[in-house]
Formats: C-alpha cells, structure tokens, sequence
C-alpha cells in the first residue's frame, strides 16, 4: 500500500524520504522556498556506499517509483498525509512558521514520528515515572509541541550519518555512516503498524540484486531511540571545547577509559529508566565507529560557528539523571561548556 509522507526537514529527511521513494511512496519535503524550488526543478540526490563497494552510489529522486515534491510550511495541508516525519533540528521548531504547522500536526491527529536527537517533550510525557515538565529548559522552543497528544508521538534515533558536502546544492547529501533508523512504537497499533509495513517495504529494497544500507527498524520498546544518549555525550558534545572544537574521533578516542566511563554512566542512566540492558550499543561498537568520524559534530559546528541556540541532549540527560538522583559529572562538565559557549555567542551577536 503506498502511503503519503511528509518531511520537515529537507537535508537529512532527504535520506529517509530517498528510501521511502525507492519503496513507491510519496513524500513531500518541508523547507525554505529556494529550496522547495530546486527539489521541485531537480529533485533530490542521496549518495550511499553499498556494502563491499568502494565508491558512493547516487540515487536520485526522478529515478525512483514514489513521487516527491518540497513545499514551504505555510503551503501544506497536514491531512493530507498519512504520517509526518520530523527531521529538523529542536531549535528550528520554534519558528513562526513551523510552529503554525506543527499546531495543524497536532490538531489533525496525524501520527508523528520524530528524527531528532532531542526526544520531542510529548514523547518524554510517554515515559512512565519520568516528570517531562521538569524537563522544559532543555528545549528552545515548546509552543509547537504543546497540543500534540504523547501517543501520537514516537522517536526514531537518527543514527545514520549523513552531510550536505559544502560545494555541491542544497539538494545533494552524502552518507558517512549507513547504519539504521530505530524507531520505537506509538502508542495506537494501527499507527505502529504502519511503521512495520514501511520497514519491510525498504528491508525489501534491492539494487543490482544488492542490499541498500540505511533501514527502518521498529521495536517494541520506548527506550532504544535512547541508546544514541551515550553516543552523543561520549562523541558529539565532547567535541566541543572550552575553545574551538575537535573531531568525534578525537573526543572518543583521545583518553579512551573516560569516554568508556563517561558511555557506561550514560548507559546505566538509560537502563534505569527502564532500558533492557541488552538493547543499549556496547561501548567497543560505537569506538570502532568513532574511527571514521574525522569531522565535529554538526553541534559542535553550529557553536563555532556563531550559533546561540543548539539542540540540548546534554542538559536534557543531566536534568534527568538529576531528577533520578544519578551522580554524573562528566556530563555536567560538558553541560557547563556548551552553556559557556553559547553564552559567548550570545553576547557577541548582541554587541
């Protein structure tokens, strides 16, 4: 059955919109106009390195079975659509616009199925004994999510890695990393469902009588869109210092035993939420990973850059290890450097 899904988000939703229309269903992209334009003209390109292939394969939109289109956030009609997909940036939430199509989301009752880092505030209210409210001040913005019911609110961890490479268009993204977007169930059954018909129609995906990295994987449990926490505190937030910035690789793998320490904690915050241990990505798997990540994180970049806003995951994980009365201060320390550097944003922006 082929379905209408529609995107916020045009650069990495381009790449979960790529394998939907490989599948034969119809996306839409939500984005600025001049991009919107260009998707419209071109179409888009997602470029992915197939297993034991040496080079990256381009797949293009105007090649594929489902039909893409892109359009500006005032121009949609969210009932239109059968899911949304949200694969923004938190702080980008908080626009005038986006905010305006986040309501009509809510208010049509379409099904929502987040591809942020940060877990959506609704989704966090889906958490048994966890107190969402007293976790507001690591979001930017809330007044999008307010109306949105928690069950029809779902997180997909977005581990796949993937850029716009600098000197090509806005409509082009390259995958460092294919590995899986794991999603965890909504609370209605025909909702999830959905989701586990999109999961095989993209694990049924062959090209040359070969594999394509990059699936959909739907569980059970709440909790595994969680596992990315440990990776993001180890690798992504370290890479920002007190000064400038440094690679994932170098704050992974630059003193290994504190990143080991520092996964562990996170981890075992996880699991007492109410993780199964066996669920959460063993420490050796995600360093091994972290060999090929020469770059920042896209975080990192955005704070030495200018950026005054980011999306918190390291305030949200200290708040909640506060409120659960887990000790964790390597997660403070970096909680501290991220307000200090976007404090200096601040004030020089303001000056």
């Amino acid at each position: 059955m082929s379905r209408k899904i529609l995107i916020l988000g045009a650069s990495y939703g381009s790449l979960l919109g790529t394998k939907l229309l490989m599948a034969g269903h119809d996306v839409t992209l939500v984005c600025r106009q001049a991009t919107a334009d260009l998707i419209n003209a071109e179409g888009t390109e997602v470029r992915i390195k197939l297993r034991d292939e040496d080079t990256h394969r381009s797949f293009k939109s105007v090649d594929m079975p489902g039909t893409l289109d892109a359009k500006t956030p005032s121009a949609v009609n969210p009932g239109d659509y059968d899911l949304v997909a949200l694969a923004m940036s938190e702080p980008q939430y908080g626009t005038e616009e986006i905010r305006q199509l986040m309501e009509a989301i809510a208010d049509a009752g379409i099904p929502a199925m987040s591809i942020m880092n940060m877990p959506p505030l609704p989704y966090l209210k889906r958490i048994p004994g966890l107190d969402a409210d007293r976790l507001a001040s690591a979001f930017n913005n809330l007044e999008g999510w307010r109306n949105f019911t928690p069950g029809n609110v779902t997180l997909c961890s977005p581990d796949p890695q993937a850029f716009r490479p600098p000197e090509e268009k806005p409509n082009v993204l390259h995958v460092g990393l294919p590995t899986n977007f794991k999603s965890a169930p909504f609370e209605d059954p025909k909702h999830t469902e959905m989701l586990r018909e999109l999961e095989a129609d993209i694990e049924a995906l062959r090209v040359d009588g070969k594999d394509v990295p990059v699936k959909l994987r739907v569980y059970d449990s709440l909790y595994v869109p969680f596992a990315k926490w440990a990776m993001l505190l180890t690798g992504n937030y370290r890479c920002v210092q007190r000064v400038g910035v440094r690679p994932i690789r170098e704050a992974v793998l630059g003193d290994v035993e504190q990143s080991r320490a520092i996964y562990a904690a996170v981890t075992d915050l996880v699991v007492k939420l109410g993780a199964e241990a066996d669920s959460q990505v063993p420490f050796e798997k995600y360093a091994k990973a972290a060999e090929g990540l020469l770059k920042p994180s896209s975080a990192a970049r955005a704070i030495d850059g200018g950026a005054e806003q980011i999306e918190r995951v390291d305030l949200l994980v200290s708040l909640i290890a506060d409120q659960m009365g887990v000790l964790a201060p390597a997660v403070h320390e970096t909680v501290n450097i991220v307000n200090a550097r976007l404090s200096e944003n601040r004030g020089a922006a303001a000056a």
